[in-house]
């Protein structure tokens, strides 16, 4: 019997005080993937301990990678470039979107089969980006005729090294075709229509890998070893930006977030929110590990409805379940184009914005690359997670503009991203419980 978790938002409160939000997903997963493949061994301190990153490291440990793990800190030990074995059962990757199209460049050329299943969310989630260029680098892997998982990896493949243009601006993609050309014959490279986060090309440098890069350019070598390095994983800028969002929404706001990754592909929100005219400082800003890290203030301050450029997109695309909220708020009209990526991520979250605001009384439409959405009064109402983990959060803060409850339902996918979410926000002084109840 699973059990359902539902949010429950008392309207008022603000959020105040110094404080750090978990890991960094993104660079949690490869710093995982990497350390594995590696030779030496990798120590990891601030690892997110989601349920996403912990699906990559139980898919390592079924190929024979072996990890000792204390809370936050968790030591690789690299088994180098062809040390992975054979999983005794298919690789069941949970809600990650993420671990699934890594790892698929990671398998290509493995020399055993292999099987990437996940939970009924992925299950249905795009994969064909992965599988058709993976392909052409004549790697033998297939799904269903949909396009979806199950993925299936024939090994033995040698690979060979590909020029392509990414048809989507997605990280995912881009990192996978780089994997991939880990073990490829000659230089793969891989074009962008627009920047997307480079955590996986600066960890692979930091690992000693080959990698040049100019413009929306990155290029990789195949066939250097990488050797084990120490990585500190800031805190996730995506998970740090409900708490952004929700500073803006509320008068008396003044909060500052430690050790946030700034990687300039991930700074969109910081961009867009600013243009809208929040309130947002960076201090102690250092690199560590080879990413930009530094402490982000932000006060209260009134929002106006913009159009958001679309060169920005790419760089906030997890981000905007929480501008969005945020934008109903906003003095007038913010509009957003050029995002049909979201349609395909953990759920539809252009339809799971669109309906969670009507709910609590906000005019916005929907289209299918992006939202049109009118600042307003937000009331209260129920809300629908469609089990997305970010549309839980972000419509939590929502709480803090509103003048009646929210319910926010089907919440437990949090943990993919953020364990600890209630409480860290509940201290930050957003009023929310959780209750749970038994489901089919």
């Amino acid at each position: 019997m699973s059990v359902s978790i539902n949010y429950h938002i008392r309207p008022g409160g603000t959020l105040r005080g110094h404080f750090r939000v978990p890991g960094d997903k993104s660079i949690s997963h490869r710093a995982l993937m990497i350390g594995a493949i590696a030779r030496g061994e990798t120590r990891i301190s601030g690892f997110l301990q989601g349920e996403d990153t912990r699906a990559t490291l139980a898919a390592l440990r079924a190929m024979g990678v072996a990890f000792d793990q204390q809370g936050e800190n968790v030591r690789v030990h690299g088994v180098g470039l062809y040390g992975l074995q054979h999983p005794a059962a298919p690789l069941d990757l949970g809600n990650s979107g993420t671990s699934t199209r890594l790892l698929a460049g990671l398998l290509a050329a493995q020399p055993f089969d292999c099987e990437l299943i996940g939970d009924a969310s992925l299950m249905k989630r795009p994969m064909r980006r992965v599988i058709e260029p993976l392909r052409q680098m004549q790697a033998d892997i297939s799904g269903t005729a949909e396009g979806t998982l199950p993925i299936r990896i024939h090994g033995g493949r040698k690979l060979k090294a590909i020029d392509y243009v990414l048809p989507v601006a997605s990280a995912q993609l881009k990192s996978c075709l780089l994997l991939a050309g880990l073990y490829a014959d000659g230089t793969t490279c891989v074009h962008e229509p627009f920047p997307t986060r480079d955590h996986t090309e600066r960890m692979l440098r930091h690992f000693g890998g080959r990698l040049t890069s100019k413009e929306n350019t990155v290029c990789i070598t195949g066939g250097s070893e990488l050797r084990a390095a120490d990585i500190t994983v800031p805190a996730d800028i995506s998970s740090a930006a409900f708490f952004m969002a929700g500073a803006c929404m509320c008068s008396g706001a003044d909060i500052t977030l430690e050790d946030v990754g700034v990687n300039p592909a991930r700074t969109g929100i910081i961009r867009i929110l600013r243009a809208m005219g929040a309130d947002i400082s960076l201090s102690n800003e250092r690199t560590v590990s080879g990413e930009p890290v530094a402490d982000i203030r932000v006060r209260s301050a009134p929002l106006r409805g913009i159009e958001i450029p679309v060169e920005l997109v790419p760089s906030a695309i997890d981000e905007f379940p929480a501008i969005l909220v945020a934008a109903a708020t906003a003095q007038g009209r913010t509009v957003l184009r050029g995002a049909a990526e979201l349609r395909v991520k953990e759920s539809d979250r252009i339809l799971a914005v669109t309906e969670g605001l009507k709910a609590v009384g906000i005019e916005c439409s929907a289209r299918e690359d992006g939202m049109e959405v009118h600042g307003g009064r937000i009331t209260g109402g129920t809300v629908n997670s469609f089990t997305d983990h970010r549309i839980a959060m972000a419509f939590a803060m929502a709480g803090l503009a509103a003048t009646e409850p929210i319910i926010v339902q089907d919440c437990a996918n949090v943990n993919t991203s953020f364990p600890g979410f209630v409480n860290l926000a509940r201290q930050a002084g957003l009023p929310i419980e959780q209750q749970a109840r038994d489901g089919d």
